[in-house]
């Protein structure tokens, strides 16, 4: 059985590349992100496995520290994750996040995405996927809202047909909140990105 949080340890370093990663319980293939971390050169390596029962994430708190524990993070050490959402479902969350890394003298490194703030150019890069990334929220959601008000002025409540039932639109708001993101919402629910953004304007 794949563990919650998995260690590699090759030794004490001054500074380490610390590897973290986050799977679903419905992830066939947890392993594949453990894999990718190693093979980044990742000293340690910690697995969160979300339920999505609970908001918390003990995992990461370890990894970065709370404000009654120290955590494994130091300065002088690179975070390592294999995207951009292993770390937060929004813009705002990640950039949060990299403020507070950059702060503590902590680089970020996101392996598929060729991000790495110990450049300059991977410091603009994490800018521009978060920006775009909340830029294509509100798009969303303005043609969503554009339908709607079609379809009202058209005699009519609601715009197409909702492809999802008013019990699944709760289920993913209740995901959404306790951390799931709209891409493994969209792959759990087996609908487009889209649909989930309508599910969620719903459930507010």
């Amino acid at each position: 059985m794949y563990s919650q949080h998995r260690l590699i340890y090759t030794g004490l370093m001054t500074s380490q590349r610390i590897g973290y990663g986050r799977v679903s319980t419905t992830d066939q293939h947890p392993e594949s992100q453990h894999d990718a971390l190693v093979t980044a050169g990742c000293d340690l390596v910690f697995i969160e496995k979300y339920t999505g029962t609970k908001a918390s994430r003990p995992v990461w708190d370890r990894v970065r520290g709370t404000d009654d524990a120290p955590g494994i993070l130091r300065k002088g050490d690179t975070l390592v994750i294999t995207r951009l959402d292993r770390l937060g479902r929004s813009a705002k969350d990640l950039l949060q996040v990299a403020s507070n890394l950059e702060e503590r003298g902590v680089d970020l490194v996101a392996t598929e995405q060729s991000i790495d703030t110990t450049t300059p150019e991977g410091k603009l890069f994490f800018t521009m996927v978060a920006a775009f990334a909340e830029f294509e929220h509100s798009m969303i959601r303005a043609r969503t809202m554009d339908g709607l008000a079609a379809a009202r002025a058209r005699g009519r409540k609601g715009g197409r047909k909702a492809i999802l039932t008013p019990r699944q639109a709760e289920r993913i708001r209740k995901a959404y909140e306790d951390g799931s993101t709209i891409t493994e919402l969209a792959g759990d629910f087996k609908v487009s990105r889209p649909t989930i953004y309508r599910a969620l304007e719903r459930t507010k």
